[in-house]
């Protein structure tokens, strides 16, 4: 059915809160179905049969019949209350077997009949129209009922007798409407604690009262609001009631003073008062506050509708009261007295109040005090608060949180010397509060200040186990030195980015640091507080979830125990050796392998053939015709060894007499005054071909390799086709050196000319020759190689 929301819960409903302690539900997983609210006007028909609590309060039903509930055999509790509902069968639940909470509260109820099943616990029949309670003979079965709730306009005597039976632990009497009551009746219920609404009307509710305290040991008295109330002390003297809790009141003041010197007079031990509102004038009424009984009063949600009054009225009342404990809280006192007298308090709560730092000035009458509770209030210098205690030897626990308390240095304090717990909470403190501190407090709770630092030059605080900084300004852990005995730290939700090896260092002994919910730093600097916690992750109660990167934002999220880092990137020293050890291994490798290449010899050559291009580039820049002339159509690179072959058979087989081929021969036309290596390259450049004239003699001679090496740049370079090699003699490979390995590379890919022993050969070999190098010259002059 629609609206029916089905879940397991493991905690019941929230009206079950309603019911007496001493009712037990399974707390395992219940099935609820939530119908409330829900304007129907009956019971849905189609509910989970495993439905163990049934929520139908505030709808119209107005009709339960058996089928209702009979399928529902582990229903629990049933919430029927604030129905239409105007009379009712008890039987039909009669099939429920498991029914232990059953509210009927808030209905038209004027009639009920037949008997509840036995095994009820909570009933609660209270705020119907039952005119009497004569039906009370449905109850008596129910010999399990711890509570019970019921209401009616007539209480007599002869409709309660069957209640002697039961052991009720609590009892609801609903009586807004009464209008009849038979003295008495009260005291024949068997019960723990009455819960008595009073009856609306105006009328005198003496009577009521004075057997109210006398039927149950925990009285609740709901909505006395009465002009004026007749009361006998006399009658509350040998009272049951040990603990009455008023609430809703209103009267006056004259009527509340004569209401406490009864109840002083009583069995009454602890009494409280909520939602009180004092009508009309306030006078100075007498009190006798001598043997009573009581031990601690509290007054919660006062209000005075005249405040045309003496103060000291009011405030002398409660100072004088010679008990234990008081609280006034949400009462907007201004100020409160000094006992007249040495008093015998040891608790007085005054929170969420308007008092100021005046309060108990120069008061040497609360020697006995242990506790003090001045939370919420107005208190703006703690010099102040420290003066205030002076006087109280005993005190033991100060809660001054939640006010605006400053310290300026150089302000005197004087606390008493047995202070061990002391709030300071939600304030306005800065680090030099602890100039101003007690140095005897065990606990300090100093959360939701301005402390941004705490130098470890305060003094020492030998006696502190539990400090709480939580919510303030630091930037760092503090240094521990100064709290020599501290057991439990917590610094979560402040400004702590990395945590300094110093001070984890000085909070070493400290068992239990909070440091949850900062916005951690992930970086090198926090390595050491991850490696500590992992290690002894028992300090911090939350680790890892609450602990999170929040810088940088990449890492934004992350949990401080899934953060890494390598020591090389945090290192310096290491990253610096480690660059060193990489540069000197490159270094090494790059002077064996130019060295296996010979690499420093072509850099050299590569020098010289620069700068010797760059010069003959300068001298023949004017020339209009940029196009390549030659001079000659062959420039011969050969070893001095292998001079007497090329002089005998090179040169004039290939020049003849003819002078049709022009050789360019370094003794003939390198230029005196030039350098061999710009001879060497004029020779190459102003020739269409270059022979080189290979033998074992050719690789061991330096000129002949700076010619070759000159003369290949100069067919990469220029994409040419100029070099001729002539083997005069076979080269075993192994002779050729590592820096003649393009030397290798040529014999291996070119097709050069070998020369031929047998002379019948050697005509095809110069016919083969001077083909290779014919070509037209322009004419020249000598200036051509210079």
């Amino acid at each position: 059915m629609a609206g029916i929301i089905l879940r397991s819960f493991v905690l019941l409903s929230s009206f079950m809160f309603s019911m007496s302690n001493t009712l037990h539900l399974p707390t395992n997983t219940e099935y609820t179905a939530n119908l409330s609210h829900s304007s129907l006007l009956s019971v849905p028909k189609n509910l989970p049969l495993q439905t163990t609590i049934l929520d139908l309060q505030s709808n119209n039903i107005s009709i339960l019949v058996m089928s209702d509930f009979s399928y529902l055999l582990k229903l629990k509790v049933l919430n029927m209350s604030h129905n239409k509902l105007s009379e009712l069968d008890s039987s039909i639940f009669s099939l429920n077997k498991e029914l232990v909470y059953l509210d009927l509260s808030h209905n038209l109820l004027a009639v009920i009949y037949g008997q509840f099943i036995e095994g009820i616990q909570h009933l609660d029949l209270s705020f119907n129209h039952f005119n009497s309670l004569s039906m009370c003979e449905v109850f008596k079965n129910l010999m399990h009922l711890k509570y019970l709730g019921l209401g009616a306009a007539m209480v007599q005597k002869s409709d309660l007798k069957c209640f002697q039976s039961l052991r009720l632990h609590t009892v609801l009497l609903e009586l807004e409407n009464l209008s009849h009551y038979e003295s008495g009746s009260l005291q024949i219920l068997s019960t723990l604690k009455l819960q008595l609404v009073l009856p609306k009307k105006d009328m005198d509710p003496y009577i009521l009262l004075s057997d109210a305290v006398n039927s149950a040991q925990i009285l609740e008295l709901s909505n006395m609001n009465y002009a004026t109330t007749h009361i006998d002390a006399e009658s509350f003297t040998n009272s049951r009631v040990s603990d009455i809790t008023m609430i809703n009141v209103t009267l006056s003041w004259s009527n509340i003073v004569k209401l406490f010197q009864a109840f002083w007079k009583s069995s009454v031990q602890f009494l409280k008062v909520e939602e009180m509102t004092i009508m009309g004038a306030i006078e100075s009424e007498y009190f006798d506050y001598s043997a009573t009984l009581i031990q601690e009063v509290m007054f919660q949600n006062v209000t005075i509708t005249d405040y045309r009054f003496s103060q000291a009225d009011v405030y002398t009342f409660v100072s004088e009261m010679n008990i234990l404990s008081l609280t006034v809280t949400h009462a907007n006192v201004l100020f409160m007295l000094c006992p007249s007298k040495p008093s015998i308090f040891r608790s007085l709560k005054f929170p969420h109040n308007a008092l100021t730092d005046d309060i108990y000035q120069d008061c040497s009458n609360l020697a006995n005090l242990e506790s003090l509770m001045l939370a919420w209030n107005k208190l703006k210098k703690l010099s102040k608060v420290s003066s205030m205690t002076t006087h109280m030897i005993s005190l033991q626990n100060l809660d001054v949180s939640h006010n605006s308390l400053q310290y300026e240095t150089g302000e005197d304090c004087h606390w008493p010397e047995t202070i061990v717990n002391l709030d300071l909470s939600e304030n306005q403190l800065t680090e030099s509060v602890f100039i101003c501190l007690p140095t005897t407090v065990k606990k300090l709770d100093l959360h939701s200040n301005q402390i941004d630092h705490i130098s470890w030059e305060i003094r020492q605080f030998a006696a502190l186990e539990d400090l709480n900084l939580a919510s303030n300004r630091l930037k760092d852990l503090p240094d521990c030195r100064p709290f020599g005995n501290l057991v439990v730290m917590n610094v979560a939700k402040n400004s702590i980015q990395t945590p300094s090896p110093d001070s984890l260092y000085s909070c070493a002994t400290v068992k239990a640091i909070q440091a949850e919910h900062n916005p951690f730093q992930c970086n090198c600097d926090i390595r050491e507080f991850v490696y500590r916690e992992k290690e002894s992750s028992a300090r911090l109660p939350k680790w890892p979830e609450s602990y999170r990167c929040a810088y940088p934002e990449t890492l934004k999220g992350t949990l401080l125990q899934d953060f890494h880092i390598s020591e090389l990137s945090c290192n310096r020293s290491l990253l610096i050796v480690l660059i060193f050890l990489i540069v000197a291994i490159l270094t090494l490798s790059l002077f064996c392998l130019c060295k296996y290449m010979d690499i420093p010899w072509y850099m050299k050559m590569i020098w010289r053939w620069t700068q010797t291009k760059q010069r003959t580039k300068n001298k023949w820049s004017t020339q209009q015709n940029l196009q390549q002339n030659f001079a000659f159509h062959a420039f011969v690179s050969y070893s001095e060894r292998d001079s007497s072959w090329v002089k005998e058979f090179l040169l004039p087989n290939l020049e003849r007499e003819d002078g049709s081929i022009q050789i360019c021969q370094h003794e003939r036309n390198f230029v005196a005054g030039k350098s061999i290596v710009e001879n060497i390259i004029n020779c190459i450049d102003k020739s269409f071909k270059s022979i080189f004239v290979l033998s074992p003699n050719f690789i061991q001679s330096e000129w002949c390799h700076y010619e070759l090496y000159f003369a290949q740049h100069k067919v990469f370079t220029e994409n040419s086709d100029d070099l001729i090699l002539i083997l005069l003699e076979p080269i075993p490979k192994y002779l050729i050196p590592a820096r003649y390995h393009k030397l290798k590379a040529l014999m291996a890919r070119r097709t050069y000319l070998e020369w031929p022993k047998e002379k019948g050969k050697q005509r095809l070999f110069w016919a083969n020759l001077r083909a290779a190098i014919t070509i037209n010259l322009v004419e020249s002059d000598d200036e051509l190689i210079t």
